[in-house]
């Protein structure tokens, strides 16, 4: 297995973080951000109306895809979604090891009155798009948060980050 290069999956609800954990890892990583919200973005889509699950679907695909290539290429990748349920967080630990990469596991874990928080913020700031109250209450009440089996790395914040070592 190519001990340098690696596919880093976050985990999280929306609004825990996963973004920003994204931009202050990849430096370090020398990696790659694979956003799925941006792939969405590019085909016209926007997560906080609600995607049917084919669209979903399709949406994973260009990011395997993606990420496929740049692994293969030498460029580690982090990919920047919720990876719930669990056989999605499956699919990209298949995906690393074909691609002989290292696999990491970051669940953003916060709780949802801050979740809530954030989201009420965000709606003061013309620059983010919202979420509707239906698609943020299904996302927090069918979240699948990893388990135990899953070695997932914890952490609240970015900040978490400092003394990290995946």
């Amino acid at each position: 297995m190519a001990s340098d290069i690696r596919l880093v999956l976050l985990c999280g609800t929306s609004f825990s973080g996963k973004s920003t954990v994204a931009l202050s890892l990849a430096p370090r990583l020398s990696a790659r951000i694979v956003s799925l919200d941006e792939i969405n973005e590019r085909r016209g889509l926007w997560g906080g109306d609600g995607i049917p699950a084919e669209e979903w679907i399709r949406t994973h695909e260009l990011a395997s895809d993606e990420v496929r290539g740049l692994l293969t290429s030498g460029t580690s990748v982090i990919v920047d979604d919720t990876s719930s349920p669990r056989f999605l967080r499956d699919g990209w630990r298949s995906l690393a090891a074909s691609a002989r990469a290292r696999f990491s596991l970051i669940y953003v874990d916060v709780d949802h009155a801050t979740i809530r928080r954030r989201r009420a913020d965000n709606h003061v700031d013309p620059r983010r798009r919202d979420v509707a109250d239906a698609v943020l209450d299904q996302h927090l009440a069918e979240f699948e948060p990893p388990q135990d089996d899953e070695n997932a790395v914890r952490v609240e914040s970015a900040d978490d980050l400092q003394d990290l070592t995946i």
